[in-house]
């Protein structure tokens, strides 16, 4: 059965999402003009923009996020724990971490664990420091990962204690052999898993590719809870005649 939501609510759930290379202030101002107009849960910028993005925000009800180790996971977990605790102290008031993908691949989620953690009690220590509480999403970037290894992941964020698992950067470029490039962002199926997974535990972001009313509604029934999108405004502006 599909949940019935209104307007109001799905915006609550949009990440309003902007990750390019080349975003200039201009488009952060934009970003950050349309996550007050509509109430999104919270503009997802690179961490370059995370002070800027939180002068446009503060006193309202928008959080600033940012990603870790994007979009390869491939920092050490060192390194992924400075960049958290210094995005924290230029305003994030959420971390959205890549796993160590490369762990996940060998079968090392002892390390995928301790790479989540080190982000994870460095974002909280930041966050308390300024007295402002943190939240902690990690990525599996599910389209590189196995059925097997998203649920070991999802247990390894779980141990980690982070507040949710996330599906995918949206930047994967995941192929077959013969370059056939296969689909890189969130999906229901995985959606499902993960929330099989980690139950009411943990909370679950989709993102990649949610550029849709019909494919936000899919993915909540699913059990996403947070959907992160670079849509979000054409997606609340068709909720009500689509939905």
């Amino acid at each position: 059965m599909e949940k019935k939501m209104t307007k109001a609510e799905i915006a609550g759930m949009i990440d309003h999402t902007l990750l390019t290379a080349y975003a200039q202030r201009k488009d952060i101002r934009r970003l950050c003009k349309e996550a007050k107009l509509y109430h999104f849960a919270s503009v997802c910028v690179n961490p370059n923009y995370v002070a800027y993005a939180k002068d446009h925000l503060t006193g309202t009800d928008v959080k600033v996020c940012t990603v870790i180790g994007f979009p390869l996971g491939a920092d050490t977990a060192s390194v992924k724990a400075f960049a958290a605790e210094d995005a924290v102290k230029n305003g994030a008031d959420e971390i959205d971490m890549v796993i160590n993908i490369a762990s996940a691949k060998n079968q090392n989620f002892d390390r995928v664990e301790e790479d989540i953690k080190a982000v994870v009690d460095a974002s909280k220590k930041a966050g308390k420091e300024k007295d402002r509480k943190v939240i902690v999403k990690v990525i599996l970037e599910t389209c590189y990962l196995t059925d097997e290894e998203v649920v070991n992941a999802c247990i390894a964020a779980k141990n980690a204690k982070a507040d949710f698992v996330k599906t995918s950067t949206g930047f994967g470029s995941p192929k077959e052999l013969d370059g056939t490039v296969l689909p890189n962002g969130a999906s229901v199926h995985h959606v499902a898993l993960m929330k099989k997974t980690v139950g009411d535990s943990m909370q679950i972001k989709a993102a990649g590719g949610i550029r849709s009313v019909r494919t936000a509604i899919d993915l909540i029934n699913a059990g996403a809870t947070r959907l992160g999108t670079s849509s979000g405004v054409l997606i609340v502006e068709s909720w009500d005649a689509e939905s």
